[in-house]
């Protein structure tokens, strides 16, 4: 079970998440630049870490390190949308990442084999129509929501997979892995990046000192550090839980937006009804959970003294049909 340490380690790496989207609108190259110095910086560090702890372990199974290679793209794919939209909007950026609630309502059954649990879909609907509020008053920063809930989607994906190998895996070996795999997806999308959003960006590979600056930020403290322990709390707490808890993700990247760009980032009033919907519906999800798991107690606690007042033979009936 989670302590209140793990809680707080948790609220601590979201609000270090929430200033990615503020590094992304400061650094002056490309998105697909980013990721790749991200990946590159993060990769590079979390080898020496291995090595200065002797954490490196020879005897992983080649199909384990091609699936955390895999979920490495995956990555990949979560930070190039995500920057991508952040370039437009970091606002908006942030509002679309808030759909990882749905989506985690609806990949985790799937993945996990467990069962649907409607209150999660519904909340995810609730999450979708603050998104409908904020499509309507900032139609001209769509393209920023779709890459944003698109990288979501990704993110939620690879998130389900780190579940699985948290119980198999040193988290540090697992952050080397992905941060290798999100590498080596890019350099290999680098030659066909032109059919794709960035097709009128010149890539120039020439960041400025300052971008170095953010770049090794971004690549130590906001990956290798923040990521590494993520995967490392994933122990404690399901993809579901996680997930909601990121959604606070856009009321501290939100407010630091306010705070450094000013009137660049400022919306209208309709953009911050619907992200208030969008929070309500996570606020919502622990007490929801909590009201419907103790009804469920209370109603096994009523079954269980009904069988006892039964006569002993119609018990014993009962336990056969059982």
């Amino acid at each position: 079970m989670p302590t209140y340490k793990d809680y707080f380690l948790l609220h601590w790496i979201v609000l270090i998440w929430g200033f990615t989207a503020i590094l992304g609108k400061l650094i002056t190259i490309s998105p697909l630049e980013l990721v790749i110095y991200r990946t590159a910086i993060a990769t590079s560090i979390s080898a020496i870490v291995l090595v200065y702890y002797r954490q490196f372990n020879y005897h992983i199974q080649r199909t384990e390190i091609l699936k955390m290679l895999f979920t490495g793209f995956l990555i990949a794919l979560h930070w190039l949308l995500f920057f991508g939209a952040a370039k437009l909007s970091a606002s908006v950026c942030l509002a679309g990442i808030t759909t990882a609630t749905l989506w985690t309502s609806v990949l985790e059954p799937l993945i996990q084999r467990r069962r649907v649990k409607i209150y999660e879909i519904g909340l995810g609907i609730v999450v979708m129509l603050g998104l409908y509020q904020i499509y309507n008053v900032e139609v001209n920063h769509s393209l920023a929501l779709f890459m944003a809930m698109g990288s979501a989607f990704f993110g939620v994906l690879f998130s389900i997979l780190n579940a699985r190998f948290t119980h198999r895996h040193h988290h540090q070996i697992i952050t080397f892995y992905e941060m290798l795999g999100a590498f080596l997806s890019m350099m290999i999308f680098l030659p066909f990046h032109e059919w794709f959003f960035w097709s009128e960006v010149t890539l120039r590979f020439e960041p400025t000192e300052m971008d170095w600056v953010y770049l090794f930020i971004l690549g130590g403290i906001c990956t290798v550090y923040a990521y590494s322990l993520s995967v490392k709390l994933m122990k404690k707490f399901t993809p579901f839980a996680v997930n909601l808890t990121v959604n606070l993700e856009p009321v501290y990247g939100i407010i630091l937006a306010l705070l450094i760009f000013g009137s660049e980032e400022e919306m209208k009033p309709g953009f911050y009804f619907g992200t208030l919907v969008i929070l309500l519906a996570v606020f919502t999800y622990p007490f929801l959970k909590k009201y419907l798991s103790n009804r469920r107690k209370k109603r096994l606690r009523m079954l269980v003294e009904k069988r006892k007042n039964l006569p002993i033979h119609l018990r014993k009936k009962n336990n056969k049909l059982v």
